[in-house]
């Protein structure tokens, strides 16, 4: 006597046979596939489809959200919020099955009274009018196009119409009703069907046309989503709500069907049926990548800062987008929108050829967390709009920052046993024995305002004048100033870009190195800052003075968890001693001047500063472009006004609340106790709102 496990196996067995008929002489399909091919096509997605059903590995959001886990951006491929069985409401199972698979619920995977039903329809139409995929072979279909695939190619695979697609889902079909629950399933299905807007599964549906979770959906919403699913494209209720409004009702209708193992009472319906469809408009699906869900404008750099951070550590963009990664960054929203907001009023956003960037980095002897990334462009790709999608604040710009150089000199000088109390030299001009200019002998002058005569080197860095910086930089040597800059926190402008600001090629080819090539050359200029320079390491610099000398790569990650929580981790680079506290200690007291006695006093006694920082201003010779290093106990940030246009010009101050504008190639009168120190002082006097005063480093 066949046992009743045993005959259910040869029913199955015998019901892919019969499957494969109907295939062939109901749908009207060529027979020409090999058995051969097709066995293997089954094996290998079922094997991949199992496999990663036993990871829950579907394409998921990736979240990048500032350090207090609000939202900054969503990076997706497909937009999909998982859904558990326990979130997906009566409402909706009733409304998918009614429509789509009305046996559901009692068949095993597939319906073989709906296969008949399909093929007598079919034969007797004499076209394909009806097909006979259950809900779990279409949960087959669309894992297998939708998140099993890894291509393009494969996913065409995964529904194309033959003969041996249809036999692969059927079997997979039955293996996953036989291991899986029915909710399971359905849950399954319902997390990675598509429903139009690159929306996919029921939990990111309800945001995208409702702005709802899925267990909240009501009838209507639920039929509305079930309608959607059988044709996303033309039954978009934003674009074609009648024919949406008719499918919803069908669909309404059908979930009050006696014969469902799910239905709603006759009244129910009648109710759900004289709702509007109610979606959104625009629809509720966020943004994807780095425009934002919030302030897009402002926050795209840091988060593109991010992404490119990240993609260097090994977590590429592309695993971000099907991850569902939570991404909890540095950033602080109180100093971002600070800085933003005086970055764009000292130069308007769609000011001519004129960028104004700011960076914030808080010193530390573990980490050096970055806390605002800005610019008073936008960020965007519409360039009318003064909109910019190039990362103008983290990576090196084809700008000096002038004399902020000198505080590498003088670190190289104190390094060297020099003293901030000791007296220097200020001569009206200096012409160099060390360095030249081309066949010519190398001669600077100084700034309008810069008093000749003996002065001591705390003075010095305060009133900036360039010829005694020259003759130190002979004293300590040029290769050592050079690294200093290194060593204190241009990494990347000293040894991953070339003179041009570009980044190194791996084959060295567009080399070498702009710290290589200033020693290699003798540039004696270097202490003035001509060379070109990273708005975040400049503030990164500030940071490792104001932590007695300890480097920090800077970085804008809190914390990466994946989408079960757990922590991911990240094999980020360490700190390191770059000089001894004491040097350190003694920079930043030399360094302690310029907002009372220095370049940057008239901006800070306007801002009505009032706390101890260090400080320094720059700018270039010709004016193009003007910076302020300036830093507090608590966070050290850098400002760089630049001309940013095809063709640069000098930039002239506007004087007052004037904002700054070109002037030509060969004018400009710009300084970085103007605009950068102004946009500073603007934005740090905010976000210290609140904060303790601090002495600094070495105070006596």
């Amino acid at each position: 006597m066949i046992g009743a496990g045993v005959r259910s196996g040869v029913l199955k067995m015998f019901g892919l046979c019969v499957l494969a008929g109907v295939l062939v002489a109901g749908l009207l399909l060529p027979a020409a596939t090999g058995a051969g091919a097709m066995v293997n096509e089954t094996t290998d997605a079922m094997s991949r489809m199992q496999g990663s059903l036993a990871r829950r590995d579907m394409p998921q959001v990736s979240t990048i959200a500032d350090k207090d886990g609000q939202p900054l951006a969503y990076l997706f491929d497909d937009y999909r919020v998982e859904t558990k069985p326990e979130q997906v409401p009566d409402t909706m199972k009733a409304a998918i099955t009614a429509v789509e698979d009305r046996r559901f619920w009692d068949h095993e995977g597939v319906d073989w009274h709906g296969t008949a039903r399909a093929l007598a329809t079919n034969i007797g139409s004499g076209e394909t009018s009806q097909g006979a995929s259950t809900i779990t072979q279409q949960y087959v279909k669309n894992y297998l196009v939708h998140v099993a695939a890894n291509n393009q190619m494969e996913a065409e695979q995964a529904k194309e119409t033959t003969v041996a697609r249809k036999l692969r889902e059927a079997k997979i079909a039955l293996e996953l009703e036989r291991t899986m629950t029915k909710e399971e399933i359905l849950t399954g299905y319902l997390n990675v069907v598509p429903f139009g807007n690159q929306t996919f599964g029921v939990g990111a549906a309800a945001q995208t046309y409702f702005g709802t979770s899925p267990d909240q959906l009501t009838i209507a919403q639920s039929a509305l989503l079930a309608a959607i699913v059988n044709q996303p494209g033309s039954l978009n209720p934003n674009t074609n709500p009648e024919d949406a409004l008719e499918r919803r009702n069908l669909v309404i209708d059908l979930m009050a069907d006696p014969r469902n193992n799910l239905r709603i009472t006759e009244e129910d319906a009648e109710l759900a049926k004289q709702e509007p469809l109610g979606v959104l408009s625009p629809l509720g699906r966020p943004p994807n990548g780095c425009v934002g869900v919030g302030d897009g404008a402002t926050d795209g750099f840091f988060c593109t800062y991010v992404v490119d951070y990240l993609d260097k550590l090994g977590l590429d963009s592309d695993e971000l987008k099907t991850g569902g990664y939570t991404v909890r960054t540095t950033m602080d929203r109180t100093a971002t929108d600070a800085a933003k907001e005086a970055a764009r009023n000292n130069v308007p956003t769609q000011t001519d050829g004129i960028a104004n960037a700011m960076s914030a980095v808080e010193p530390g002897t573990d980490k050096h967390k970055v806390r605002a990334l800005v610019a008073s462009r936008d960020y965007g790709n519409d360039a009318s709009k003064g909109q910019t999608a190039y990362d103008i604040v983290s990576r090196v710009q084809p700008f000096g920052a002038g004399s902020i150089y000198k505080v590498f000199t003088a670190a190289a000088a104190i390094e060297q046993g020099m003293s901030i109390d000791d007296t220097v030299d200020v001569p009206p001009s200096y012409t160099s024995q060390v360095y030249s200019n081309g066949t010519n002998p190398y001669t600077v002058g100084n700034a309008e305002g810069v008093d000749p005569g003996p002065t001591s080197l705390q003075m010095a860095l305060a009133k900036s004048p360039n010829t005694t910086f020259v003759a130190l930089q002979e004293k300590v040597g040029l290769n050592n100033a050079v690294d200093m800059a290194s060593r204190l926190g241009l990494r990347t402008g000293m040894n991953g870009v070339n003179t041009s600001g570009q980044t190194l090629d791996e084959d060295g080819s567009n080399g070498p190195a702009q710290g290589d090539y200033i020693k290699q050359n003798n540039l004696g200029p270097f202490t003035l800052g001509f060379t070109p320079t990273s708005v975040l390491e400049l503030s990164n610099v500030g940071a490792t003075i104001m932590s007695g000398g300890v480097f920090c790569p800077p970085t804008p990650i809190e914390e990466v968890t994946d989408r079960h929580g757990n922590p991911v981790p990240l094999n980020e680079p360490g700190c390191e001693q770059a000089v001894a506290p004491q040097v350190a200690n003694e920079l930043a007291q030399g360094l302690s001047k310029d907002d009372t006695e220095g370049t940057s006093r008239a901006a800070a006694e306007a801002s009505g500063w009032n706390r101890p920082m260090i400080g320094k201003t720059g700018t270039t010779q010709e004016h193009k472009s003007a910076a302020f290093l300036a830093a507090t106990p608590q966070l050290s940030g850098a400002v760089l006004t630049y001309a940013d246009g095809n063709r640069p010009e000098g930039i002239c101050d506007g004087g007052g609340d004037a904002p700054p504008f070109l002037c030509g190639t060969d004018g400009g009168n710009i300084y970085g106790g103007k605009v950068p120190a102004r946009t500073w002082f603007e934005a740090m006097t905010k976000i210290h709102e609140g904060v303790p005063v601090a002495p600094l480093p070495g105070n006596p």
